[in-house]
């Protein structure tokens, strides 16, 4: 019984994280359902066959779900898919998803498998929650306070169009509901924009601009030709409508006292 424990914690063992590619560290490489041809990963297909240079005709990406053939890195022979090679017993990854057709030796990632979103995720099932109106796991830190819009994260993202849902790259969301990359929120505000891409509210508090904005606006005396216009405006932070003098520095709303406004009439 000891020797048959220390085969099977060797087979375990064996190639462990010295085989897979720059997305996952795996003992198996898979034959894509899809145009039969034999890659890494599913991320290593979908760069080459979804790449700019290839003609748009032929640009595919892998249904993950579909494959159901895997190749052994150590043996080279190719099986259904399953955790341990049927050849020579190697174990294709410590980490097995049998509905996702994952596998990954590197369980640091701490990946379990979402059934509401229907794929794995990273990080440990602890930390996060599944919200089903936005339709994906969110940090438990969100779970009683953040805003829901329903399908938030089945959309690309605001700024650089990459499909947010499964995206390989942290994800954040913004104070409106609406999520984008966190590499390009931060992009965003190295550039100076603080106003959501696509409502327009504003993505963190910005309560020390504009006192700084009420600073200027004191400073600042009004032309002689503006001095009695009044205008209509619409504050993208709190949705209301106010009645103020215009100033050609900014309008303030009445309301939150944001100046993240637009002239409406």
């Amino acid at each position: 019984m000891a020797e048959l424990a220390a085969d099977s914690q060797e087979l375990l063992e064996r190639g462990y994280m010295q085989y897979g590619c720059a997305h996952y560290k795996r003992r198996c490489r898979i034959r894509a359902p899809c145009c039969n041809e034999i890659f890494d990963c599913r991320h290593c297909h979908n760069e080459t066959k979804n790449s700019i240079h290839l003609d748009q005709k032929e640009r595919h990406e892998i249904p993950r779900h579909e494959v159901d053939k895997v190749i052994c890195s150590l043996c080279g022979a190719e099986q259904e898919v399953r955790q341990e090679c049927m050849n020579c017993g190697v174990c294709f990854g410590k980490y097995f998803c049998e509905t996702c057709k994952l596998f990954d030796d590197d369980t640091s990632k701490k990946q379990y498998h979402c059934n509401g979103c229907g794929i794995c995720r990273i990080g440990g099932r602890e930390k996060f929650f599944h919200c089903h109106k936005c339709g994906c796991c969110y940090s438990a830190i969100l779970k009683n306070g953040h805003p829901c819009i329903e399908g938030a994260m089945h959309h690309d993202c605001p700024v650089c169009f990459e499909y947010l849902f499964d995206s390989t790259n942290d994800v954040s969301v913004m104070p409106c509901g609406h999520t984008i990359h966190q590499s390009c929120l931060n992009a965003m505000r190295d550039h100076f924009q603080f106003a959501c891409p696509l409502c327009s509210k504003s993505v963190c508090d910005m309560s020390k601009v504009w006192e700084k904005f009420d600073m200027e606006i004191a400073a600042t005396p009004i032309p002689e030709p503006y001095q009695n216009k009044v205008v209509w405006i619409l504050c993208n932070d709190c949705g209301k409508t106010s009645k103020v003098q215009y100033h050609v520095v900014a309008q303030k709303c009445l309301n939150c006292r944001s100046y993240n406004t637009r002239l409406i009439g």
